[in-house]
């Protein structure tokens, strides 16, 4: 606002206080809500962790509400409070708040991770990031990935399949925090970033 004076030559002949339009509210919580729990059991936890999320129908199209972490442990409960309120307050505000998921994966932690089905988890955080994406692709918020094709399925020769096996992680990368580091050609070289360290030592 200018701090100029304003200079009025005609007489005044009426006024009205203009209000101030609230933003209207585009979502509102149902009473009743579908959803579904997902147990996570680290193996350095005692106490399973399940992870609920709830979902409604908003406009003939599935939508987030609200998730929920529970456990019968204590040590998390601070910080898992502010992220489920974080996430939920994000689902009340995006129809479809599919970056969270690549957030949540990318988090990492400096004690290490652990193994879930098969698959190396960089922390509890990034669990839950994987749980929110299994509730997505089940109500088709993301799409499936594409099936591989029949040329992609063939069986490789024996020497391919021999030059295709890969050594298995042994640390993590200190630069991008993944358990993908392996020791080949004399060099620790993470498999996700590229990084490598020591290399040429015998």
């Amino acid at each position: 606002m200018s701090d100029t004076p304003i200079r009025i030559d005609q007489p005044i002949v009426g006024c009205e206080v203009v209000k101030e339009e609230k933003p209207s509210v585009s979502f509102q919580r149902p009473q009743v809500l579908d959803g579904a729990t997902y147990k996570i059991k680290p193996p350095d936890s005692d106490h399973a962790i399940y992870v609920t999320i709830n979902h409604t129908v908003a406009d003939g199209q599935p939508r987030l509400v609200e998730i929920f972490v529970n456990s019968k442990s204590m040590a998390h409960f601070p910080w898992v409070v502010a992220l489920t309120r974080v996430i939920s307050a994000i689902f009340r505000h995006e129809s479809k708040p599919t970056f969270l998921v690549e957030e949540l994966r990318s988090v990492f932690d400096p004690n290490g991770g652990f193994w879930s089905e098969g698959r190396y988890v960089p922390s509890l955080v990034a669990e839950i990031g994987n749980c929110l994406q299994r509730h997505m692709l089940m109500l088709g918020i993301v799409d499936h990935p594409e099936a591989p094709s029949a040329e992609d399925n063939r069986q490789p020769a024996p020497h391919q399949s021999q030059q295709d096996s890969q050594p298995k992680p042994q640390g993590i990368c200190e630069k991008c925090g993944a358990f993908a580091v392996v020791f080949s050609g004399g060099c620790d070289k993470c498999q996700e970033c590229g990084f490598s360290k020591r290399c040429g030592d015998a």
